[in-house]
């Protein structure tokens, strides 16, 4: 196991605010996690509309994974959420969605919403286990391999009675 890839003790790890500075670092690991990735302009984009975008850190400062969300209303809509493709399958989706329902809760929101690629059976995984359920489907919303689109899966997830 490299170095890169080895576990890490989650007393180690904190959230911290993504800002510009950070995309050099940040890119890299969206390009090797997607095949569609966003772009530096989406989130320079996200960060100037004032969207919740946080990193989870480890104890050196290393990148874990990070995500964007937006608030419209009562509802908070996940619209990016990544673990470095070396620290996957350590539970930090789990620990990023955890603190993106605690930051929701904060500001009464009441609805998590998110749309995952109908392909992406191990995030569909993950978001189930965290309580979201499948609502609708948005048809040919993703791009795809060879100018082709791919269907959308659209979960919720309800924060409060």
């Amino acid at each position: 196991m490299s170095p890169a890839s080895q576990p890490v003790p989650q007393e180690a790890i904190r959230f911290a605010p993504l800002t510009a500075a950070w995309l050099d670092v940040l890119l890299p690991i969206e390009n090797q996690a997607y095949s569609h990735p966003w772009t530096r302009g989406n989130f320079i984009d996200a960060l100037a509309a004032g969207y919740e975008a946080q990193m989870l850190l480890d104890a050196d400062d290393r990148l874990l994974g990070y995500f964007v969300a937006m608030t419209v209303l009562d509802e908070v809509h996940l619209l990016n959420l990544t673990v470095a493709p070396a620290h996957q399958g350590q539970g930090w989706a789990r620990i990023m969605l955890d603190g993106l329902a605690l930051w929701s809760r904060q500001r009464k929101a009441i609805w998590l919403w998110l749309e995952v690629r109908a392909s992406n059976a191990r995030a569909r995984g993950i978001y189930e286990k965290h309580g979201f359920q499948q609502i609708a489907e948005r048809k040919n919303y993703y791009p795809a391999a060879d100018g082709q689109r791919e269907h959308a899966i659209i979960m919720s997830r309800k924060l409060w009675p």
